[in-house]
């Protein structure tokens, strides 16, 4: 019996199979429901879901009782999708959807990929994307950047494979190109559609094939996919909403955010997206400077239809990339978020470098640097009791043993296969290692990240709640936490007068300020503490 069991784990493609799977469920399902959602975003945006399904009104957004005229529906769809699928509100139910989002955008990546090159660089190529850490990060919370990067890597990927299929496919490639980006401008609006649309214009001239854009069966029926799909939400809400909505979500938040940075307060440096890469695409930020260095000593033009398909291939997503990074970085807003988008072009580059034939001694220099930081953080985290605070100390603790074990034997097995020149060993170590920080370390970190201010307010939230009462706050910002856990509307008082907290005692409202503003308020209003925190407090009359 037991042999009869074991027989199909005698094929390779059926182990490797397996493996794959429980690779894919660590990496982005694994553990979802073992943290608190998140301020500011995660909480808003779930909240806002959570107020769809209960309203059933899927046209107008909502937040805090107010009109939110700042993003498309489909991601508020999606997610109250996912709550009438689970059959309730959850952390699971509100992160199912972003988790299923960064597979199938790891999904489309091998697919392509493996079409025009080989199995074997589409599995790299998804598995690179898949465990860079901000991607990674960003797959295990509840907000709108991995959707909008599903579909705007899909488009241009779909666009990428017309220079690759048969005749025959290539109208159907064209119409996934349209229907993609369409889905990406109903997820977060601009970026969606002017990245395909930027970087397949950039790849026409560059190839030559710009008037093949203009046939009638690949852009009339292309737009009319693309209108079928935005039009109609956007008209309904300008019947309904006009001229409201006209100024707020079209002016506003699509064209005035993209040319200056008061909408969100966010006007960072020209290179700035060169420093969050540093760290958003850990660990493989190092080989991507290796790579970069190598690729610089032997720059030269050739012809495109003088490309093998692999070349021509990578030349297109250098192209995507290039593109990708000068359309966020001219913007004036920036968020650390934004750049996501670029992070699968970045690795189907990477892939080719990590596949190469020859050991690059710049590729070994980097994993050395790479493998030493995780080595010394492995054998540091040891140690953390005699330099951290204590406070802090207690808050880190939790996760000292899970750190000190994985980075330590990650960090030993990696010099081994760098020693041993094994670069496929090396780089299934670093992606195991990254697939066992996913599922067994990260909920640790958001934990932590919570013992720092969060976890007062989800308190203080569900003492309202509990009780019945009306929640307001003084100067600590619009802390979404407040409202998706008190379950109700949230007066945030900012940048007014702190003697307006009268007011609020006055009508009732228990209030959450900052710690450091007690001794201020103290000094013209009178009030109690019901509850302090690490940060916050909870004050009534």
């Amino acid at each position: 019996m037991m042999k009869k069991l074991l027989t199909p784990f005698e094929n390779k493609k059926w182990l490797s199979i397996v493996l794959l799977v429980v690779g894919i469920y660590l990496l982005f399902f694994h553990n979802m429901w073992s943290y608190d959602l998140m301020d500011v975003d995660e909480t808003r945006y779930v909240d806002m879901s959570r107020y769809m399904a209960h309203t059933r009104d899927f046209l107008t957004l909502y937040v805090n009782g107010d009109y939110f005229f700042e993003k498309p529906p489909l991601y508020f769809w999606l997610e109250t999708l996912s709550f009438a699928i689970f059959g309730k509100v959850s952390y699971v139910a509100a992160r199912f959807p972003i988790a299923c989002q960064a597979f199938i955008m790891c999904l489309g990546l091998y697919f392509v990929a493996s079409k025009v090159v080989s199995k074997k660089f589409g599995i790299v190529a998804a598995f690179i994307s898949g465990t860079g850490l901000e991607f990674l990060v960003l797959s295990k919370v509840a907000m709108i950047d991995t959707l909008l990067t599903t579909c705007t890597v899909l488009s241009v990927l779909s666009g990428f494979m017309t220079f690759f299929c048969d005749e025959k496919q290539k109208k159907f490639y064209w119409w996934s190109f349209y229907i993609f980006s369409a889905l990406g401008v109903m997820a977060k609006g601009i970026p969606a559609f002017v990245i395909p649309f930027g970087v397949m214009f950039f790849a026409g001239i560059y190839t030559k094939k710009l008037k093949e854009y203009f046939l009638p069966q690949f852009l009339l029926i292309g737009f009319a996919l693309f209108f079928a799909i935005v039009l109609p939400w956007h008209i309904v809400m300008l019947i309904k909403h006009n001229p409201q909505f006209f100024q707020e979500y079209i002016m506003l938040h699509h064209v005035a955010r993209f040319l200056g940075s008061k909408i969100l307060d966010k006007n960072e440096p020209f290179y700035y997206y060169f420093a969050v890469v540093l760290w958003g695409y850990i660990p493989w930020i190092f080989s991507f400077i290796a790579l970069i260095v190598d690729r610089l000593k032997h720059v030269n033009y050739v012809p495109f239809d003088s490309l093998s398909n692999k070349d021509k291939f990578l030349v297109l997503n250098f192209l995507a990339l290039i593109f990708t990074f000068v359309f966020f970085t001219t913007s004036s807003s920036k968020l650390a978020t934004y750049i996501l988008p670029a992070y699968p072009f970045m690795s189907i580059l990477l892939a080719d470098y990590w596949l190469a034939k020859e050991n690059s001694k710049s590729l070994k220099f980097s994993s050395i640097i790479l493998s030493s930081i995780i080595l010394f953080v492995g054998l540091g985290g040891c140690f953390i009791k005699f330099f951290l605070p204590e406070t802090i100390y207690l808050y880190v603790k939790e996760i000292q043993v899970f750190t000190c074990i994985l980075f330590s034997i990650v960090g030993v097995l990696s010099f081994y296969f760098i020693y041993k020149r094994d670069k496929l060993k090396l780089f299934v170590t670093y992606v195991v290692f990254m697939i066992l920080f996913s599922a067994f370390g990260a909920y640790h970190i958001f934990n932590i990240d919570y013992k720092f201010g969060q976890n007062d307010l989800m308190r203080f939230a569900r003492y309202a709640k509990d009780n019945n009462l009306k929640l307001g706050s003084w100067s600590v910002g619009k802390k979404y936490s407040l409202t998706y856990y008190s379950e109700s509307n949230v007066v945030f008082l900012i940048n007014v007068p702190h003697p307006l907290i009268e007011e609020l005692f006055d009508e009732g409202y228990i209030v959450v300020v900052r710690n450091k503003d007690l001794d201020l308020i103290r000094s013209s209003v009178n009030f109690k503490t019901i509850s302090s925190g690490t940060k916050y407090s909870l004050i009534t009359r």
